[in-house]
């Protein structure tokens, strides 16, 4: 009795002494440092002011940020319809939404190492012992049953951080994939504005060309008539029907490319173009306003730039994930259950059993493995903030360049509008002149083709403007904001473009 006592006791002690080694580990697992470098977001001189910015009103504290429909300050209900029909259908959204729901699997899958990971392995076997085993007499012929329920444990304690390092990289890249789908929102937006205001556009230009072939054909008209009375000669007349067919070839040449906008705006809205048809509506209102911050707020608008500089995190991440390769491994492996000859019997005490494990692995010579491997994190990481640095310059390029387009075109438009009125006014000279028979009709057409390129220049122009404000707007990040990035990848919801239930 008494030597069962000790042999218990002894037990008891071997038990403690294990429990209290798993405490050690696990508070040197939670006191540890993570190894590697920690990440500070790459530094970028950005200008007082965009160059270009010239006397563009710029935006103020209380001026309405552009938001998420930043399309709605165009005021047009046909834009604003197919904008919302492009955040359901657009395919490339769908296709975005789906690479963020990726990232955020890959997050988990990697966030699973900060816990143990127990398997079960049920058996039940019968036996029979052959009666000339070499075994021990008891056991020769013997036929006996053995139900085992067993669970192991094993845990790799991340003392050195290398699970925290990998969690984070992949935390940050799975918020550069929400960076990403909010930069293929943005752009898809601004296509599908930019396609629209092209097809309106060239509704205007061909609305132009058919109220000229109007004129064209009474200017006709007036030739044959003053012809047949022998005033005008059949060369006034043929000039006359050359100048009207050729424009009415001009007007149904528009429709060419006006179909292909249409198309393009039917695919961006997730329809065959077969089942759209776009109603034309000549543009004529010239662009709206669009508010314009200091340069450095660009790195707070811009969805490509924050998911730049969350690559930049994840590399950083990445040289602890390789450093911490210098480090030993530290497992904890565990295993218990029950075994029985008799299945009434399994989960008896007398039937448990169990174990416990404690293994250190280090690496003593790898010939320089580890070292190319954080040289090469290194190396990705340098890439990474070259990459954030020259997406930065890009945007304030960007900005800089439709800046100077929209003030341009602003001024170019001014005196496009001088240079149509004083077209037109020398076509009312030359028809007088015409009719009053002091110059021939090939004046008349000259000024005819000068007066019809003005007013084609000048509604092309207001064209360009809107397509430039557009861009001013995505290039600016289209209202976006880096406080949309989701702090928790992992359990956060649904985003911008997302049409799947399964989140």
């Amino acid at each position: 009795m008494k030597r069962l006592r000790k042999m218990v006791l002894v037990a008891n002690l071997r038990q403690v002494r294990w429990v209290k080694l798993l405490l050690a580990i696990a508070v040197l697992q939670l006191s540890g440092c993570a190894v590697g470098p920690k990440h500070h977001p790459p530094m970028m001189q950005a200008p007082p002011a965009y160059k270009e910015v010239g006397n563009w009103k710029l935006a103020q504290p209380n001026d309405q940020n552009l938001g998420g429909t930043w399309w709605t300050i165009f005021q047009d209900p046909q834009l604003d319809a197919l904008e919302l029909q492009a955040n359901v259908s657009n395919q490339n959204l769908k296709a975005a939404e789906a690479q963020y729901r990726q990232a955020r699997a890959v997050l988990r899958y990697y966030r699973a190492d900060y816990y143990p990971t127990v398997t079960a392995g049920p058996s039940a076997t019968r036996t029979r012992v052959s009666a000339n085993s070499p075994t021990s007499s008891a056991l020769r012929g013997a036929t006996y049953n053995d139900f085992v329920l067993p669970f192991d444990f094993s845990y790799q304690a991340d003392v050195w951080g290398r699970v925290r390092r990998t969690v984070e990289s992949y935390r940050e890249q799975a918020q550069a994939s929400a960076a990403d789908l909010a930069t293929v929102n943005l752009s898809m937006h601004a296509d599908l504005a930019i396609d629209y205001f092209q097809a309106r556009s060239l509704d205007a230009q061909e609305q132009l060309l058919n109220s000229t072939v109007k004129e064209y054909k009474q200017a006709l008209e007036l030739n044959q008539s003053r012809y047949r009375g022998g005033l005008a000669s059949e060369v006034d007349v043929q000039q006359a029907k050359t100048q009207l067919e050729t424009t009415r070839a001009q007007a149904i040449d528009v429709g060419v490319l006006r179909a292909q906008y249409e198309h393009a705006v039917a695919i961006l809205i997730g329809k065959p173009p077969a089942e759209f048809s776009l109603p034309p509506l000549p543009l004529s209102a010239p662009p709206p306003h669009v508010p314009v911050s200091v340069p450095s707020a660009l790195l707070e608008r811009r969805p490509d730039i924050a998911a730049a500089e969350r690559r930049v995190a994840a590399a950083n991440a990445q040289i602890g994930v390789a450093q911490s390769a210098y480090y030993p491994l530290i497992n904890l492996s565990a295993s218990g259950g029950f075994e029985s000859s008799s299945i009434s019997t399994l989960i008896n005490g007398p039937s448990g059993l169990w174990s416990l494990g404690l293994s250190a692995l280090v690496t003593v010579f790898d010939v320089g493995r580890r070292r190319s491997l954080t040289d090469e994190a290194r190396a990705a990481y340098d890439h990474q903030v070259a990459a954030y640095r020259e997406t930065v310059l890009t945007g304030f390029q960007q900005v800089e360049d439709n800046l100077a387009a929209m003030r341009i075109l602003e001024d170019e438009a001014k005196v496009q509008d001088e240079a149509v009125t004083a077209a037109q006014r020398s076509l009312d000279l030359s028809v007088t002149r015409y009719k009053g028979g002091v110059t021939s009709y090939l004046e008349v057409i000259t000024a005819q083709s000068a007066a019809l390129a003005d007013e084609v220049t000048a509604v092309n122009i207001v064209g360009q403007r809107m397509v430039a404000t557009v861009l001013l707007v995505q290039a600016l990040g289209g209202g976006w904001d880096r406080s949309s990035l989701p702090e928790r990848p992992e359990c956060c919801g649904r985003l911008i473009g997302s049409n799947s239930n399964s989140h």
